[in-house]
């Protein structure tokens, strides 16, 4: 016989199927160790010295510690990946529509200046500053008189020939 056959003689099937099997849950253990340290580090009721001591009970005993984690905690584990998962799922919602609304509006940002004015938080010179800087970064509109391009004005800006691409909103009534 030939060292190949021998091979296949000396490691049946079903010897392959244990072995992955074991690799197998193999793998699976370090998940599930991993997963655990995971929301030990993630539980924001328990403090410190709490964290410190199951860590070092999975760390020192991992089987034993993971397996009374999961019989002590275990309820806790999913509510916590789930808290996280919706969490998370807000925070990316929030920042779609944040960034499909483009932010604030020149609008917004005249109002919030025009209130900040009226309680006394700046002068005067520093509305007329900021007012500016709000125009000069949303381009120029009916709303700041004459030289930007008021209705019934002549420049480009009253013609919607202003910038490339762009059409002015203010049309003479």
């Amino acid at each position: 016989m030939s060292v190949q056959t021998y091979l296949a003689y000396d490691y049946p099937a079903l010897s392959v199927f244990w072995s992955m099997l074991v690799f197998f849950l193999w793998i699976m253990w370090f998940v599930l160790l991993f997963r655990v340290v995971m929301d030990i580090f993630r539980d924001d009721s328990m403090g410190g010295v709490a964290k410190a001591a199951w860590l070092v009970c999975v760390v020192v005993l991992p089987f034993l510690g993971v397996f009374v984690y999961l019989i002590a905690r275990g309820k806790g584990m999913g509510r916590r990946e789930v808290e996280q998962a919706r969490a998370q799922q807000r925070a990316f919602d929030s920042y779609i529509r944040e960034t499909a609304r483009g932010g604030t509006s020149g609008a917004d940002e005249l109002t919030r200046l025009s209130e900040m004015k009226a309680r006394g938080d700046i002068t005067e010179d520093e509305f007329r500053k900021a007012k500016d800087m709000v125009f000069a970064a949303h381009g120029p509109s009916a709303a700041h008189g004459p030289s930007g391009g008021a209705p019934g004005g002549t420049g480009p800006e009253s013609t919607g020939s202003g910038r490339s691409g762009t059409v002015s909103s203010t049309s003479p009534h």
